[in-house]
């Protein structure tokens, strides 16, 4: 791997972490872009050759991620877990989550099974595809 890519996933792994972070929080290309040093468009394509997919739908990923658990774990409503994870309607919140997780978010909630293994394995079998 030369200097240079390992340069550029390094800036990618950044501007990632960060969305980690601060998933619930707005975050949009030109300043994820500004964590990475990069421009907004070199940003938005080199994400996607990185990591798969697009910067916007790892964040909606990310968010439907902990909203699963919210849903999993506390009685909460839909539309306060909307909200926190960062998601501006329920509207938006219900038709992502469908896209990814393949059922609603009180379909999901119906459903889910609090099973007692380690959280790492409940995370991995109950992480959303790409």
């Amino acid at each position: 791997m030369s200097r240079a890519s390992e340069e550029t996933n390094r800036r990618m792994l950044r501007a990632r972490d960060a969305m980690d972070r601060a998933y619930a929080q707005p975050l949009d290309v030109p300043a994820l872009a500004r964590i990475a040093h990069v421009s907004p468009a070199h940003f938005a394509r080199t994400f996607r050759v990185t990591f798969g997919e697009t910067p916007h739908r790892y964040l909606q990923r990310r968010r439907v991620e902990r909203a699963m658990f919210l849903l999993r774990e506390s009685d909460r409503s839909v539309t306060d877990i909307c909200f926190e994870v960062g998601f501006g309607s329920p509207g938006t919140f219900s038709r992502t989550f469908r896209d990814i997780v393949g059922r609603s978010p009180r379909e999901y909630r119906k459903q889910a099974v609090a099973l007692d293994v380690p959280t790492c394995f409940t995370m991995a079998w109950m992480r959303p595809g790409v």
